[in-house]
């Protein structure tokens, strides 16, 4: 090892062992707390990043493919119930790929018009029949899966055989299983949605022969009824379409919370079909289509040009009556008393329109709008213009019996001041929790920062102290091997007043000095402090930096603490 780094190991073991107790344990928890630091930014920086494989499978699926991934040695995660599989997300596209060439998920895959595929030539009319069922059944319930909220569902279809020995076939039928994910629920157009792709995928098959039946029991659809509650969610619905057209427009008006709309409406569920036939004359004019006549004449003689004779009508008792002294009838007579009768039909072209309208349920039968103002807010609104402003928004027709009205009442605003206040305490309480969470971790900081700081300082200061015990005045003796000034040479009065030598380094030949022996005794306190003064201008001249570094310890040393 090298004499450099053999003499920092062996500064840095003495100044550890000049440490106190507590300056130990500072520096332990400080060595603990960068180690843990570094360890957890590493762990945290090479941990991949992870991604979702599959997401909504079977348990089945999800155990395959965790024993596919565990055989690859790819690391996993499980999450949503162990519905979803996550794994490092340059794992993923290969893994998939691993994944669809073994069959997985299989409960997605081996569903639907698949089944087909693996059918072979040598099946019966009844394994054929059974098999393009299931394969209806899966399609269905693959599809119904992927609306929102649907977790897992489940199609029986009970479709009868087409058989010429009965008079009447009856009708397919559907039952429908629906798993729902946890909190999310079907609302009637939902079930409505599938009621209605259920029946449009088999031939012969109505909306109301589908039955809709969620996990929990309730049926959502009955067969011959329909979806169940559908007339109330309709009508609700409708409601709040009006109440929220209402609502925005008197928010405009008196301001947000200042108003209240109810509105009730009523529905006509009866649906069927109205055929209308009306007759016009043609634009052109009347055109004959066809004309027709007919003639009626009995007996025959000279007069008939001229209509005279002797017949006439017939009277009371069937005799005869003579009209008048010509003998002239009013259908018409011959020379001989013969009857001549004509008639002409024609038919002419008329235009014909037949309107053929289905009228569907859920038709708005009558419906009523309440609004109250609060009065507080709503002083200056005229009343007849918000009355007709409400009935234009929420299309209230009169002759079918929809009213509206509106007043003004006072608004009981407790509960909202109530509410207020609860919710500008929790803000506070929320701002103060955050505020003493900052105090606690700055505090914590601050805490750890002096600590180290003083450690520090303790560290450095002992170091220099270390440094300057190290200095041996001893030392300080020539190179040149020149007689100096020894600090454990006896000074005796005698002495002081002989002649001395002194050699200081850089000053050439010794310099020899008389001492004046008439000269007042030296105290041993005077020789002491020349003999120091000696010691440090001999330092001074030899090391200067070192000396200058002694002189600023001894002064630091005198520093009060």
């Amino acid at each position: 090892m090298p004499t450099a780094v053999k003499g920092q190991l062996a500064k840095l073991g003495a100044a550890l062992q000049s440490f106190t107790v507590a300056q130990r344990t500072i520096a332990v928890i400080l060595l603990a707390a960068l180690v843990l630091g570094v360890v957890a930014l590493v762990s945290w920086l090479g941990k991949p990043t992870y991604t979702p494989l599959f997401s909504g499978i079977d348990p089945t699926d999800a155990s395959a493919i965790v024993e596919l991934l565990q055989t690859d040695g790819v690391p996993y995660e499980l999450t949503a119930g162990g519905g979803t599989i996550l794994v490092p997300e340059a794992n993923v596209y290969d893994e998939r790929l691993k994944a669809a060439a073994a069959g997985l998920p299989a409960a997605s895959s081996g569903g639907g018009y698949s089944l087909l595929d693996t059918m072979g030539v040598t099946s019966s009319e009844f394994q054929q029949n059974v098999t393009y069922k299931r394969a209806i059944e899966g399609e269905l319930a693959n599809t119904i899966k992927a609306m929102d909220g649907v977790k897992n569902a489940s199609v029986q279809l009970a479709i009868p055989e087409d058989s010429v020995f009965v008079s009447e076939q009856r009708d397919p039928t559907a039952s429908v299983f629906v798993e729902t994910r946890a909190g999310a629920t079907l609302d009637s157009k939902q079930v409505q949605a599938i009621v209605n792709l259920t029946s449009a995928s088999v031939e012969g098959m109505k909306a109301t022969d589908v039955a809709v039946t969620d996990a929990s029991g309730t049926v959502l659809s009955a067969v011959g009824s329909g979806a169940v509650g559908g007339a109330g969610g309709d009508a609700s619905d409708y409601e709040s379409k009006v109440q929220a057209s209402v609502q925005a427009m008197l928010d405009k008006m008196v301001g947000p919370g200042n108003s209240s709309v109810v509105v009730a409406a009523d529905l006509d569920q009866s649906s069927g079909t109205k055929v209308t036939e009306s007759f016009s004359q043609p634009e052109s004019g009347p055109i004959a289509l066809n004309e027709s006549g007919t003639t009626e004449q009995y007996g025959s003689g000279a007069n008939g040009a001229n209509g005279t004779g002797a017949t006439g009508v017939l009277g009371p008792d069937n005799i005869a009556v003579p009209t008048g002294t010509n003998g002239t009838t009013t259908a018409g007579t011959g020379a001989d008393g013969g009857y001549t009768n004509e008639s002409t039909t024609k038919n002419n072209a008329v235009d014909k329109v037949t309107e053929s309208l289905a009228v569907p349920a859920g038709e708005v039968s009558r419906q009523t709008v309440s609004v109250a103002l609060n009065s507080a807010a709503a002083n200056g609104v005229n009343m007849q213009s918000v009355r007709d402003l409400v009935g234009a928004a929420a299309g209230i027709d009169a002759a079918r019996g929809d009213t509206v009205q509106v007043a003004q009442v006072d608004f009981d605003t407790s509960a909202a001041d109530a509410a207020a206040e609860a919710l500008k305490a929790a803000d506070a309480a929320s701002a103060s929790e955050a505020m003493w969470g900052t105090i606690r971790t700055v505090g914590i900081v601050a805490a750890i920062a002096i600590a180290a700081i003083v450690g520090l300082i303790v560290f450095a200061r002992r170091s220099r102290r270390q440094d300057r015990e190290d200095v041996d005045l001893g030392e300080l003796a020539p190179q040149n091997g020149a007689q100096t000034w020894d600090a454990t040479m006896p000074l005796s009065l005698d002495d002081a007043v002989a002649t001395s030598r002194l050699t200081l380094p850089g000053m050439g030949e010794p310099k020899t000095e008389l001492l004046d022996v008439d000269a007042p005794t030296p105290s041993p306190e005077f020789v002491s402090a020349e003999r120091r003064r000696a010691e440090i201008d001999a330092m001074a001249e030899r090391d200067p930096g070192k000396t200058a570094e002694l002189l600023r310890g001894l002064m630091d040393d005198r520093q009060p603490a």
